[in-house]
């Protein structure tokens, strides 16, 4: 137990699916695994474990933003021995080759987040995932002929909808960046820092080129893609 999580170090797997959305991390184990328990209510951040298709693996939400990930990223690797973290979350895009509900994984993430910075002392402002874990999810989505975005992503302090899209974007190098979301560049960092593994899936619900009010349907079908993309990436590295 942690401050944070209230698990037994038995109760969490050695590899974990990361939504932000507790309630996602519900629907994951309902819809998706076997015979699983939840395993972390503290602080309504919801955790479950169980099985998929015989290989053990936790759903762990963490919340929105860097410092919630960092803490429950952190603890997981350094107190409960997770090997591997691949984050499955939502994102938006100002990418013209970027479309509403495409699946993007992120190989790197690059931030003006000081995290690192307060950590121990790391200016760096780009981290990369894991590109062992990066290929198996490239390999595995060929397999099941879900369509995969790959490139750099943005990890913003701000939810950049919100914000003027050309001032939020003069704040980062001219590079062309794939998607913009809240969470990776902290996972990564982390993961760089204590030497294990970290990825991270994204569904694009948010497009600067197309304002298209999405269903429930259409989301819950996208998002299902990612999901069982990660999974089925999980029973293959064991």
């Amino acid at each position: 137990m942690t401050a944070h999580i209230e698990s037994k170090r038995e109760d969490i797997a050695p590899i974990v699916l990361m939504p932000g959305d507790p309630l996602r991390a519900k629907y994951i184990a309902e819809n998706f695994l076997d015979d699983y328990k939840k395993v972390n209510a503290v602080r309504n951040i919801f955790a479950y474990t169980g099985y998929y298709k015989g290989v053990r693996v936790t759903v762990f939400s963490s919340g929105m933003g860097i410092p919630s990930i960092g803490i429950y990223a952190y603890e997981l690797y350094q107190f409960y021995d997770v090997k591997t973290i691949i984050r499955i979350g939502t994102c938006g895009t100002v990418h013209p080759n970027v479309n509403l509900l495409d699946v993007v994984l992120a190989k790197s993430a690059y931030s003006l987040n000081t995290f690192p910075l307060l950590f121990d002392g790391d200016t760096e402002k780009e981290y990369s995932s894991f590109e062992d874990l990066n290929e198996k999810i490239i390999r595995k989505a060929k397999d099941l002929n879900i369509p995969l975005k790959y490139g750099k992503i943005i990890t913003s302090d701000v939810f950049d909808p919100y914000v003027d899209q050309e001032k939020f974007r003069s704040n980062f190098p001219d590079d062309e960046y794939l998607a913009s979301e809240m969470e990776a560049f902290g996972l990564f960092y982390l993961a760089y820092k204590l030497k294990r593994e970290a990825t991270c899936l994204l569904t694009v619900v948010d497009s600067k080129y197309d304002k298209r009010s999405l269903s429930s349907e259409e989301r819950e079908t996208s998002l299902n893609d990612m999901i069982k993309l990660a999974l089925e990436t999980v029973i293959n590295k064991n």
